[in-house]
């Protein structure tokens, strides 16, 4: 890997990193705020239909846009990237207001779709709550696909600095206002957790406005040397504008499925759950149950999933090169290095979790027994989120992205069909085991197109997979036998219990498996010659 791309990624990947955890930490002020599990339920049920509508709106422009700069820049053709820059901030702003129109003005449906069959209960979530925050979430529709598109560019220029700080600026900014918003609703204004709630999923405008903000000055402070590289433009060539965006929209497909992926997963559960637990007389409880699932959860979820996609999508730009020069070896290569590292980093951080559910989320929120059982079977789903989005990226490596389509959408289909019935047979978790099932279905379905175009063998990478495998084993028994020992003392229920249990486990279960990585020489034959300079400094120490 070039200097230049490591040291992009490297930035861009920070960026995200710092984000995502900002994302993750702040929800634990939240939910003490918000008071439990039934508000975070109104909370994600405003969200996931956002979520849905940005990506709809972005279609995956942005990044095809990065994508398609950084080509025609790589030719000397600056002015191509610019004419498309310009007409695509134009379009992104159209299609920020009509997907925020039909959000706003469909939010009632919505709210109706989501909690239809509903039984009432007191003090139960109404449509008009739904709808209020689904309505006050939907603002940042505005900003958000147009300074989506300002960081696409200047990551088509190689400049990643301006799109790691606004990433970063965007979610403080958000938190801030968030946190600030609620307490002063419920503490100083004395209104209701549901006014607070709406103030919360608002914050996600205030943010965008921040982000557009440092973009503007980045731009500002570039815009010189930007015209500087439009003075080189040789002119020859002159695309027309429809011949640009049937390029992009080629590009766009794989980045906004992928993107979607999580979201249509999550909103069969939005217009499924609350039903299926109706029928099976848990509706007093399937609001606490959907906060429990699709937003507690899924938060702790995801932590493994961000870290290990962002390692190994740094080799995607290299699959795709190796794809194009019908260099078989390197591509193979490389493939084997993007599934071995995938798996090292995010099976032991799945399982550790799965292993800790009870401290883990009582650390985060409170004690809670359906929040404990339910991350238990959800944490290890965390590698099929993460084997998804690789696979997926592989796929468009290799130009077969469009079968990325139909493994999503059978998922989604297995997700449909089985959820209610999963439901039925075990509850909140049922809807975990549906979603698996689903995401498993879509990643064979990648694995076998990947066999078949690329023409790879699994046969070269399952004896170091049954490695990881067995490592990982060894490192969860360990694990286990620390926090069965340290339960007879603290306490996963109580909160700063929870805090050492974890901490300790969490270091001992690292350990163990650093310690198993150096050994077996596993981390050298994916990490390369880091990890022997690192080896030398640890025996220069005397560890």
């Amino acid at each position: 890997m070039s200097s230049k791309l490591f040291r992009g990624t490297l930035i861009l990947s920070l960026g995200v990193y710092i984000s995502k955890f900002l994302g993750l930490f702040y929800v634990i002020p939240f939910y003490d705020l918000i008071g439990g599990e039934d508000n975070a339920a109104l909370y994600t049920y405003g969200y996931i239909p956002y979520t849905i509508f940005l990506t709809i709106a972005t279609a995956g422009v942005p990044l095809a846009v990065s994508k398609y700069i950084a080509k025609y820049n790589a030719l000397g053709e600056y002015a191509v990237g610019r004419k498309l820059f310009k007409s695509g901030l134009v379009i992104m702003s159209m299609t920020g207001v009509v997907a925020f129109l039909m959000m706003y003005v469909n939010a009632p449906w919505l709210a109706e779709v989501t909690l239809r069959s509903q039984e009432k209960v007191e003090g139960d979530i109404s449509v008009g709550d739904v709808t209020t925050v689904i309505r006050a979430v939907s603002f940042a529709l505005l900003i958000i696909p147009f300074m989506s598109l300002i960081r696409g560019f200047f990551q088509g220029h190689q400049s990643m600095g301006p799109s790691a700080v606004s990433q970063v600026i965007e979610q403080i900014v958000r938190i801030i206002f968030l946190l600030g918003g609620v307490y002063v609703v419920i503490y100083l204004l004395d209104g209701s957790y549901k006014t607070a709630i709406s103030v919360a999923t608002f914050a996600a405008f205030v943010g965008g406005i921040a982000s557009l903000i440092v973009l503007g000055v980045y731009w500002k402070k570039r815009k010189r040397r930007f015209d500087e590289l439009l003075e080189q433009h040789p002119g020859n060539m002159n695309i027309s504008l429809p011949t640009i965006y049937k390029e992009i929209i080629l590009y766009s497909i794989p980045f906004s499925l992928v993107a979607l992926a999580n979201p249509l997963f999550q909103l069969v559960d939005q217009i499924s759950f609350n039903k299926a637990m109706i029928e099976i007389g848990l509706g007093a409880i399937k609001n606490d149950a959907f906060g429990v699932l699709n937003f507690s959860s899924h938060k702790l979820v995801i932590i493994p999933v961000s870290l290990a996609t962002a390692f190994s999508m740094t080799l995607i730009p290299l699959i795709t090169e190796s794809f194009i020069k019908e260099d078989r070896q390197i591509l193979y290569k490389q493939l084997d290095q993007t599934f071995q590292v995938l798996l090292f980093l995010t099976i032991p951080a799945a399982l550790g979790i799965s292993i800790l559910a009870e401290p883990s989320y009582t650390m985060f929120y409170e004690y809670n027994e359906l929040g404990t059982d339910v991350l238990r079977v959800y944490a290890p789903v965390a590698i099929l989120f993460a084997l998804f989005a690789v696979t997926a990226a592989i796929l468009q490596g290799i130009n077969e992205q469009k079968f990325t389509i139909l493994s999503l959408l059978f998922g989604v289909l297995l997700k449909l069909v089985l959820n209610i019935p999963l439901i039925h047979m075990f509850e909140t978790q049922g809807a975990v085991y549906a979603t698996a099932i689903g995401y498993l279905a879509a990643i064979l379905i990648n694995l076998y197109v990947i066999h078949i175009y690329a023409d790879y063998s699994y046969s070269r990478v399952l004896p170091k997979m049954v490695r990881i495998v067995a490592l990982n084993a060894v490192m969860a028994i360990i694990v286990w036998v620390f926090y069965f020992l340290l339960s007879n003392f603290l306490q996963p229920s109580s909160e700063r219990e929870a805090i050492v249990l974890v901490l300790i486990c969490g270091v001992v279960g690292a350990s163990v498996y650093f310690y198993m990585s150096l050994k077996t020489r596993l981390a050298d034959e994916l990490f390369g010659s880091r990890v022997d300079k690192l080896r030398r400094r640890l025996r220069k120490v005397g560890v």
